[in-house]
């Protein structure tokens, strides 16, 4: 059992901490005061959508709140969708989702679950398939299930709305999607269930479900969906607007760094663990002028990549782009040149393309075209080179130089 001091009213305050709503918020209060009282931990499901491998900063807002979750003693149920994969979430869709393959879903699964571990305790996380349960349901137990629920309340939902006034088909395959996630409740006996508010309808339906089998009905816990870099449409990989948490230290920060201003403190609520009394000070100090944004973005940048890098390769990141990217345009792509250390910067200027002759280079130098990690290059003398080093000559000329 958790050895914190007793405290539900503690812990429902963290749990809320950034979210847009919480429904059986009296009876997830319950189900705290239960767990201090018989040291049971609570179940917290996810459902997982196999059709895209790779984890963004926008996933890990619901993530991050499952490990607020295992912090206070509670296990993480993670429920892949290779069943449900393929039929195809049609929360937010227009058309008919593709439905994947069995191939197809297991090598999205096996990305998942190595990135999920990044964020979550794995001592208190268990990954599932819901093929698992969901291959054997008869026909008969289906039939049973479906008899329960009405077709006007599984058209109720914006995206079939939607379709219908478009005259767009929904297949009935699709109908069931909603009870197959709800089933998912019923065999794992979720106590919480989190999602985006995209996948309220079907987190209701396991509540739904739940209750008309007697069972205690599972809290719906509601996250904000992030915006991307763009600072207008929700994350995605295929808009381009994304921070994957597997990629390099620098690409990330160089990436969060360009988010609006005023996304800064959504970030900070969302995506890191520092304090909303931390988080209002940062704000604070923007309004009233005592930090500029640019220095408050650096800190979440530095603390995002910290969190899935080493903190020394989060300092790098940050080194880098203070000495590069915020002294002019750098491409975040980089050629690389060999160079002898003790090369003169006309020989390095030469060997890099930049000039066609010692006496251009020298003349570039001399009109302050030529800069070394931002810093203008005074003397022709310049004789010394360290790997990482960022040679520009004029507006868009650039390599790193190594040795």
């Amino acid at each position: 059992m958790n050895e914190r001091i007793m405290n539900p009213e503690k812990d429902l305050a963290l749990i809320k901490k950034g979210a847009l709503e919480l429904i059986g918020q009296d009876e997830l209060l319950e189900k705290l005061n239960a767990y201090y009282r018989t040291g049971k931990p609570l179940t917290i499901k996810l459902g997982l959508d196999p059709s895209a491998p790779d984890i963004h900063l926008g996933h890990t807002v619901v993530l991050r709140k499952i490990r607020q979750f295992q912090t206070l003693g509670h296990k993480a149920l993670l429920i892949i969708g290779d069943f449900t994969g393929r039929i195809g979430d049609p929360t937010g869709k227009n058309k008919l989702r593709k439905q994947l393959t069995e191939k197809e879903v297991l090598e999205n699964a096996d990305t998942y679950k190595k990135q999920l571990l990044k964020i979550l305790d794995p001592e208190k996380t268990t990954i599932c398939f819901n093929s698992e349960w969901l291959d054997n349901i008869s026909l008969k137990d289906m039939i049973e299930f479906m008899s329960k629920q009405s077709l006007l309340r599984m058209l109720e939902r914006d995206s079939f709305k939607k379709r219908m006034e478009s005259q767009e088909a929904i297949f009935l395959h699709e109908l069931l999607y909603p009870m197959l996630q709800g089933l998912d409740s019923l065999e794992t006996e979720a106590d919480v269930e989190i999602g985006g508010m995209d996948q309220k309808f079907n987190i209701l339906m396991g509540r739904d479900m739940q209750a008309k089998e007697g069972m205690d009905k599972q809290a719906a816990l509601f996250m904000p969906i992030i915006e991307g870099l763009d600072g207008q449409m929700k994350m995605s990989k295929s808009l381009g607007n994304y921070v994957g948490i597997d990629e390099a230290p620098e690409v990330m920060f160089e990436k969060i760094m360009t988010i609006p201003d005023d996304l800064i403190e959504k970030y900070f609520l969302l995506l890191t663990d520092l304090t909303t009394v931390e988080i209002q000070d940062l704000v604070d100090g923007m309004e009233n002028g005592d930090l500029h944004p640019k220095a408050v973005k650096m800190k979440l940048a530095e603390t995002i990549v910290g969190q899935y890098h080493p903190l020394e390769d989060a300092l790098k990141a940050k080194e880098r782009f203070v000495r590069v990217m915020s002294q002019g345009q750098v491409p975040k792509e980089l050629p690389n040149l060999t160079v002898d250390p003790n090369a003169s910067i006309l020989e390095v200027m030469l060997k890099a393309g930049f000039s066609t002759s010692k006496s251009e280079a020298r003349r570039l130098v001399q009109q302050k075209g030529v800069k070394i990690n931002g810093k203008i290059v005074e003397s022709i003398d310049l004789d010394e080179f360290h790997k990482g080093d960022i040679l520009q000559v004029g507006k868009k000329k650039f390599v790193e130089l190594s040795s």
